[in-house]
């Protein structure tokens, strides 16, 4: 079973900058779209960015131009750079799979908090 271990979140003011982390257990991250998803309190978690293996990138358009997803393959890596923070980025952020449900295996999560 895939395991995920998310870091790097912590408290920011609005236009901050952090860059999340995720490393991955396994053999099958090389092979899978990639994604990082936040979830805030009474609310379900959603995919805001993700990327193929090929290094293809999408975006959820609040983040388009703030955020860039990257990978490296060789470490079983994710990452998310966040710039231009703003409060509504405030939430629990979460790496899986492109493909995972609310069922899914996932990590504990890294919390970010933008706030003046």
């Amino acid at each position: 079973q895939v395991q995920f271990v998310e870091s790097g979140g912590g408290s920011v003011q609005p236009g901050g900058s952090l860059r999340l982390s995720c490393l991955a257990s396994g053999n099958a991250f090389r092979f899978n779209t990639m994604a990082w998803y936040r979830q805030v309190p009474g609310k379900q978690r959603y995919l805001v960015a993700s990327i193929t293996t090929a290094g293809s990138t999408n975006y959820v358009n609040s983040v388009q131009g703030r955020f860039t997803i990257s990978r490296d393959n060789a470490k079983n890596a994710l990452y998310l750079q966040m710039n231009n923070l703003k409060p509504e980025d405030t939430a629990v952020y979460y790496c899986n799979s492109a493909s995972a449900t609310q069922g899914s295996f996932w990590g504990q999560g890294t919390q970010v908090t933008v706030s003046s």
